[in-house]
């Protein structure tokens, strides 16, 4: 029988990341044995506490065991931190050396949302590719710049770690685990059971973006300021290079460097967060954004916005604002 260990950190971290883990594998398991006629994981609860209060004492958990008593386990899934990442990366070492450990040991790995912070702790992301809150991109970045984010995916799936998008989008990673570990036919029962989306790989309609402004380059901090005030406009950036007095190849290193982005695809992510807004939030038609925004081509800004969002504009206003289909 494999091992599935549900670690329980010390500190605040999130509940409902770890019940509905705990409650969907459950279920998987016993589908299992109703087909096979045994369970294919045990199951547990780890941790270095006894117990672990959530929402001001409001619940308990209690684990199952105590990590040092798991010599060896198949699969580790690290739950939700709450947004105080270097205090529970300090709080919770013995738990990532326990990781590491494991992981050459021949175990996977799984993250959730922003679970990722203690998993790249341990540097077993380093060069690998990461998923995590969008929210905390930047934040993460900064913290640990040997990794390769993509907030843009739900899930990935690298030498035996896997990694998520943000909040309830765990769901879609423990089905994507029990079709990895059990088989479709059982992922498909449990999606059913619990209600949650099949196959789902983006979370890009979900992102809201703020551009990363934590980097310090206050000429980069000025172009990213001036790209966002020119919404309208086509910005040439060998024009915007030779505003600020730095040649276009210097620019777009340090633009990179800073951002994450190229310049002309940070000035097409302002855009489409901006006509995403205007979606949302107005009874404008698809051309009158598109042109709010600094486009004339519809095909063009149609190919942007779904490389950005996963949608068409059509298909995020139809989604996001009723009123205007009224």
């Amino acid at each position: 029988m494999k091992h599935l260990t549900i670690i329980v950190p010390d500190g605040e971290n999130n509940l409902s990341s770890i019940v509905g883990t705990y409650k969907i594998f459950t279920r998987a398991n016993a589908y299992w044995k109703e087909k096979s006629g045994k369970e294919l994981f045990r199951i547990e609860l780890a941790g270095v506490s006894k117990e672990i209060d959530f929402h001001e004492g409001l619940f308990t958990v209690r684990p199952h065991t105590h990590i040092t008593a798991i010599a060896k386990t198949s699969l580790v899934i690290i739950p939700s931190l709450n947004h105080n990442f270097q205090s529970a990366v300090k709080e919770n070492k013995l738990v990532i050396e326990w990781i590491e450990k494991q992981y050459k040991q021949g175990a996977e790995i799984a993250s959730i949302c922003t679970g990722a912070f203690m998993l790249a702790s341990s540097g077993l992301l380093d060069g690998k590719s990461c998923s995590t809150h969008w929210a905390v991109a930047d934040t993460f970045r900064a913290m640990f710049p040997k990794v390769n984010l993509q907030t843009d995916k739900l899930i990935t799936d690298e030498n035996g770690i896997y990694t998520n998008g943000g909040a309830y989008s765990f769901l879609n990673l423990v089905i994507y685990l029990v079709e990895k570990y059990y088989d479709r036919q059982t992922a498909i029962f449990c999606s059913k059971v619990f209600q949650i989306e099949l196959d789902r790989q983006s979370q890009s309609e979900f992102t809201i973006f703020t551009g990363q402004k934590l980097h310090g380059d206050d000429m980069v901090q000025k172009a990213q300021a001036y790209i966002e005030s020119k919404l309208e406009e086509k910005i040439s950036v060998e024009a915007l290079s030779s505003q600020f007095a730095v040649g276009r190849r210097n620019f777009d290193r340090r633009f990179i460097k800073a951002t994450g982005n190229t310049p002309g695809e940070y000035a097409q992510r302002v855009k489409i967060e901006s006509a995403k807004k205007a979606f949302e939030t107005s009874r404008k038609t698809i051309n009158e954004v598109m042109y709010d925004v600094g486009y004339s081509d519809v095909k063009a800004f149609r190919e942007v916005f779904r490389k950005i969002t996963g949608m068409s504009p059509l298909e995020y206003r139809s989604k996001y604002n009723k009123n205007a289909l009224a």
